[in-house]
């Protein structure tokens, strides 16, 4: 066993499994190595600059959130959880208090979209869910989904906004939970358009 493979073995260990080409270069290690190491089968690669070990690769949700308890999966990839978008996030979007610092997790996790929302308003649908590999995680309700998306309308991807509003609206919603979110958000007239004409 090589020196570099110990060291990527010990960047993936203090990572839960899961890491990037750019923890293993500040770790001394050259990314031509990570190459290699693919093509023998000694790394999966997960995503764009992203690896893991096969024998102990994670759920890379749940690692997240177990680096921080404040931290809820929202937006589009709350979407995704909820099976109300087809597209597999190619950021992961979170939402905690105003003034949280996350600033150590950014740097971890550079594909980490943060969204501040004042306290009062974060506590507003939290619920739980399951990840793509059946590892409970924390996240926003899809009723807290919508009016984030309707709040943010002019941020979100097109396609993204439309596909979930049609997903939501025409799967038997809960237009009593939706509309106490949408006073709560100031989006009640939004929403009842919306049921008006979809649902």
């Amino acid at each position: 066993m090589t020196d570099v493979w110990k060291a990527i073995q010990n960047v993936a260990e203090a990572n839960d499994g899961v890491f990037t080409a750019k923890q293993i270069e500040e770790a001394g290690i050259s990314r031509v190595h990570l190459k290699t190491y693919v093509d023998k089968l000694f790394l999966i690669r997960t995503g764009h600059g992203r690896y893991a070990l096969p024998d102990s690769l994670t759920d890379e949700y749940a690692a997240l959130q177990e680096r921080s308890h404040v931290l809820l999966f929202s937006y589009g990839t709350a979407l995704y959880l909820w099976e109300m978008s087809d597209r597999v996030p190619h950021h992961l979007d979170v939402t905690v208090p105003s003034g949280t610092n996350v600033s150590r997790i950014r740097k971890d996790h550079p594909d980490l979209r943060v969204h501040y929302v004042k306290k009062d308003l974060y506590e507003i649908g939290i619920t739980e869910a399951l990840t793509p590999m059946g590892r409970n995680v924390r996240l926003y309700d899809k009723e807290r989904c919508i009016c984030d998306l309707i709040r943010a309308r002019k941020d979100m991807d097109l396609q993204l906004y439309s596909g979930a509003i049609k997903a939501y609206f025409g799967n038997q919603p809960n237009m009593r939970k939706l509309l106490k979110y949408g006073k709560q958000f100031g989006v009640e007239d939004k929403i009842r358009t919306y049921s008006e004409v979809l649902a």
